[in-house]
C-alpha cells in the first residue's frame, strides 16, 4: 500500500524491452532500508525490487503490467515518480493507493490558472464512473483531488509544490498517464451495482429520502 505522496523523482538508466522488461532506476531517497522483495511505487505501479545498490534500484516488469501501464514507454533518461510502501507508523498524507493501475489516461490539455496548472485528462468511461468532484485519484502515483468530471475527461489542479516534486510538471498534451481510482469508490460503486441487479430498494434516491443527502 502507498499514499500517493511522491518521495523523489528517479531517473531511468535502463529499460530493456521484452516479455520481461528489466528496469533500472537511479535514486537516492527510496534506497535506505529497502531490500530485494520490497515494493516501490513507480509512476503509480507497484513493482518488486529485484536488486539494488547505493545508487540504483532494479525491477522486472511482466507483460501484463507493460500492456496496462505507461511503463512500456520508458527509456533511458526518463523521469519517474518513486514512493516506498507505506509502513505501519507512516502518516497518511495523501490517500490509500494500491499501486494497481486501472487504466491509462491521455492529457487533453494543460491550462495555467494563476499560480497553478489544471490538467484535463481523457479517460475511459469505466474510469470516469468512479470519479467525483473532490474525490481522490492517483495519477502516475501522485495523490490528487478531482476538480471536475466531464463526459470523456476529468480535471485536476497542480499546485507549485506538486509541479516541483513530481514528473507531472513535464506532462503536456497527448502524454499518457497511469490512473488509479480511489479503492473506496470501487467498493461503493460495485455495492450499488449489485443492489440494482438484485432489485434492492437501496439506491441514491432512497438514501436521499432517508436523509443521507449531505
Amino acid at each position: 500500500m502507498f499514499t500517493g505522496i511522491v518521495e523523489e523523482i528517479g531517473i531511468v538508466e535502463k529499460a530493456s524491452k521484452g516479455k520481461l522488461m528489466h528496469l533500472v532506476i537511479r535514486a537516492q531517497k527510496v534506497l535506505p532500508q529497502t531490500k530485494p522483495g520490497d515494493s516501490i511505487n513507480v509512476n503509480g505501479a507497484c513493482l518488486t525490487v529485484v536488486n539494488l545498490d547505493k545508487k540504483r534500484v532494479e525491477f522486472n516488469v511482466i507483460a501484463e503490467s507493460q500492456a496496462n501501464t505507461n511503463l512500456s514507454m520508458l527509456k533511458a533518461g526518463d523521469n519517474v515518480n518513486l514512493e516506498r510502501a507505506l509502513s505501519v507508523n507512516s502518516r497518511l498524507g495523501g490517500h490509500i493507493v494500491s499501486g494497481h493501475i486501472d487504466g491509462v489516461g491521455i492529457v487533453k490539455e494543460k491550462v495555467k490558472k494563476q499560480d497553478e496548472f489544471w490538467l484535463n485528462i481523457n479517460a475511459d468511461k469505466d474510469i470516469l464512473s468512479y470519479l467525483v468532484p473532490k474525490g481522490s485519484v492517483a495519477i502516475d502515483g501522485v495523490s490528487l483531488t478531482v476538480v471536475n468530471v466531464g463526459k470523456d475527461y476529468f480535471s485536476v489542479a497542480l499546485i507549485p509544490h506538486t509541479l516541483k516534486n513530481t514528473t507531472l510538471s513535464f506532462k503536456g498534451p497527448k502524454a499518457k498517464l497511469n490512473l488509479e481510482v480511489d479503492m473506496f469508490s470501487k467498493y461503493v460503486f460495485n455495492y450499488f451495482e449489485k443492489q440494482k441487479a438484485s432489485g434492492s430498494k437501496v439506491s441514491e434516491s432512497y438514501l436521499k429520502k432517508m436523509g443521507f443527502d449531505e
